[in-house]
């Protein structure tokens, strides 16, 4: 794909769209979708899309400049260039939307927002009714609210903004949206690790179907980053994972070959088979159901609440 625009959306936010080299349309795409991003540096990052339906000149993602990056947001803004050619994995979907129900409420903080605005247009087009509140920082740090209060003028849309800055630095209530919402709504969110796990506790009471979330970092996990010992069940080599070190790190240094790409449990590329111990659950990707099984993790970013995890590896 070739890079088509880069453009500022707001403080710290760049939009990127990527154009197929041969000038051809690219596939439809479900909302809620990402993109895998192959970079230059070697790093592979995944970004939400913002492509509505019927968008299909080229696809748009946003990348915040998280002032932790390990490479990937910091590469894109200040090195991706307009006319550079990137490498990008198939688009995939781990929080589609529910298109059917008879009302949406999104909750978005910060660069969370991009998985919405796909899922408002395509609400939309469908003549559904949806809610967007949408939290930032500041109102300088809030990218597309010009564009979200126009799908909310042409659609059956309303959105709510939030800057913690003009609200005496208070958060977002995210059990009185909840609270507030149509008693037939499902919910989605969106947002730091922080505001997620406000909102698990503020939907713990409502049925599991009709509560979605995706993580746009790594998750905290259950258990503390304490040291623990994996066990190659192929081999029955035994190796110990300190704490501020991954399971990914430990087998790369031992020279034990292993799939990754972001390195931040969102692609799914190193997930691994667990077949004894308790995995401590740091990805993105995963659903509940999933997480419940203990019968996989991401070795890029999971942990163990067991003192020995052993993988099948």
């Amino acid at each position: 794909m070739r890079v088509s625009t880069i453009r500022r959306e707001a403080e710290g936010v760049l939009s990127v769209e990527l154009a197929r080299c041969d000038g051809g349309a690219i596939a439809e795409i479900s909302a809620g979708a990402h993109l895998n991003l192959n970079l230059p540096n070697g790093l592979a990052r995944s970004y939400s899309l913002l492509n509505g339906p019927d968008e299909l000149e080229s696809y748009r993602i946003a990348v915040f400049l998280d002032p932790n990056s390990r490479g990937g947001s910091r590469y894109v803004h200040e090195s991706l260039q307009v006319g550079q050619v990137l490498t990008v994995s198939p688009p995939a979907n781990n929080f589609p939307l529910a298109e059917d129900a008879p009302h949406s409420v999104f909750i978005a903080g910060g660069i969370g927002v991009t998985p919405f605005c796909a899922m408002a247009k395509q609400l939309n087009r469908t003549a559904r009714a949806w809610t967007l509140v949408y939290g930032a920082k500041s109102r300088s740090r809030a990218a597309f609210v010009g564009e979200l209060e126009l799908l909310a003028a042409v659609g059956k849309g309303a959105l709510h903004v939030h800057f913690d800055d003009e609200q005496q630095g208070r958060l977002l209530d995210i059990a009185s949206i909840i609270e507030g919402s149509p008693p037939d709504a499902h919910f989605y969110c969106c947002g730091p690790s922080s505001m997620l796990e406000n909102y698990r506790i503020a939907a713990a009471h409502l049925p599991p179907h009709r509560v979605h979330y995706e993580y746009f970092s790594a998750s905290k996990g259950e258990g503390v980053d304490t040291e623990f010992t994996i066990v190659l069940a192929r081999s029955g080599r035994r190796l110990t994972v300190p704490a501020g070190m991954t399971i990914l790190d430990i087998l790369l240094d031992a020279g034990i070959p292993a799939s990754f790409s972001c390195q931040s449990g969102f692609c799914g590329t190193c997930e691994t088979k667990v077949i004894a111990g308790q995995p401590d659950h740091r990805d993105i990707m995963l659903s509940d159901q999933a997480r419940a099984a203990n019968d996989r993790l991401m070795i890029c970013c999971s942990r163990s609440l067991s003192q020995e995890l052993v993988l099948d590896l």
